[in-house]
């Protein structure tokens, strides 16, 4: 079998990726990414006109696999609640780099400028927060979640999520099933023992 080949845009994002994650934005230069994907900075500067754009790039296309996830989950013939659950799962499941980024990108979006950032900001709630929240809102309108406001619904689940958003060391063990459930458990029933 012929092996896939991997386009040297792809190779740089790879890289790149993984030395935002480790260093930061503002801790990495366009050199020293140049020098780990082993090619020339006017190489890299070819595909990408500045270190900005190279860490859009990084964040956008993250968003696209949340936002191809989120819809996959959203066609489903399942209840809302289930919806929840697997998008939960889904985070869950991810690569620890992957979960990484969505941290990333909310730390580092300062470092941007104005209308990169509020582009940004508006593809992150078209395809992502936007998305999870109709999610929440149909469960509502349907009867079948609790008639609460989904904006807040949706940054509270967003919020039990957050801290799984680290980048952990190398070789650190998944997130095992029975956490997942305890996470899924406690944003769908709370933590109050029924009366």
């Amino acid at each position: 079998m012929k092996p896939i080949e991997i386009s040297l845009r792809d190779q740089i994002l790879s890289t790149a990726k993984g030395l935002f994650l480790l260093h930061g934005y503002h801790g990495l230069s366009m050199r020293e990414i140049s020098e780990s994907v082993g090619v020339s900075k006017a190489a890299l500067y070819y595909h990408f006109k500045d270190k900005e754009e190279l860490f859009v790039a990084i964040l956008t296309k993250n968003l696209e696999e949340i936002e191809r996830n989120i819809d996959l989950i959203q066609a489903k013939p399942i209840s809302f609640k289930a919806k929840i659950a697997q998008f939960i799962e889904y985070i869950f499941i991810e690569p620890v780099d992957q979960r990484a980024i969505i941290r990333l990108a909310s730390q580092e979006m300062a470092q941007l400028g104005v209308e990169t950032r509020k582009s940004f900001g508006e593809a992150y709630q078209n395809k992502f927060t936007g998305k999870l929240q109709k999610i929440i809102q149909d469960g509502i309108l349907a009867g079948e979640l609790l008639p609460v406001d989904p904006v807040i619904a949706n940054r509270a689940l967003l919020g039990i999520l957050y801290p799984y958003f680290f980048q952990s060391e190398p070789g650190a063990n998944p997130i095992s099933p029975e956490v997942i459930q305890q996470v899924i458990d406690i944003y769908m029933n709370g933590i109050s023992k029924n009366k």
